[in-house]
């Protein structure tokens, strides 16, 4: 859906950078996920069809869009900054614009998920194969997506899954992991991080 609503996105100069490449609103796949998202988040018919009208209008440049500043201005300005700008005649559509486009991305998830794959297909456990090994990581994040509802989560040991959780800049007190076991097999890197033990 943040999809359909970037601006930049229905310009000809975005459209004509790649053959093929069509805007959201003539693409058949976007098309069905965004009326479903409409149908989802809209409950009242009368609010998903003023919505549906001032998406039409937005897509197709039309009367409320069709101001030729609005229309260049949508290859230069940031997407929050263009619906801050123009979409005062279609407010539900840009209150939905402004909440979707607003959102922070993140590789955290993914970067939690990696580290957790690195506990689990270490150097000890080598032989796993590859279904194995990411069956073991998806049990593992759900057990500690259900730890947290638990009374317990933060007494328990069950505490200790979210091992590579935002802000974990060390091992200290997450228990002895394989991290603890692991040495470079470069003596002169590891000799300028660990520092010479003779002296």
């Amino acid at each position: 859906m943040a999809h359909s609503v970037n601006p930049k996105y229905y310009t000809s100069s975005w459209i004509e950078e790649v053959p093929g490449r069509v805007s959201p609103h003539n693409d058949a796949e976007i098309t069905e996920n965004r009326n479903k998202f409409f149908k989802k988040y809209f409950t009242n018919p009368d609010d998903m069809r003023r919505v549906k009208q001032q998406f039409a209008d937005f897509s197709l440049c039309m009367n409320a869009f069709e101001d030729p500043e609005a229309i260049e201005d949508r290859a230069h300005f940031d997407p929050k900054q263009w619906w801050g700008t123009y979409g005062v005649h279609a407010p539900e559509l840009k209150d939905l614009a402004l909440m979707l486009l607003g959102q922070p991305s993140s590789s955290s998830c993914c970067e939690r998920n990696w580290s957790t794959y690195s506990f689990i297909h270490s150097l000890k456990r080598n032989r796993l194969n590859p279904g194995r090994a990411e069956d073991l990581v998806f049990v593992h994040n759900n057990l500690r997506l259900l730890s947290r509802k638990s009374k317990d989560y933060e007494n328990r040991p069950s505490r200790m899954w979210d091992v590579g959780g935002d802000g974990l800049d060390n091992f200290d007190g997450v228990g002895i992991l394989e991290g603890a076991d692991l040495a470079l097999d470069e003596p002169e890197f590891e000799q300028e991080i660990v520092g010479d033990e003779s002296i």
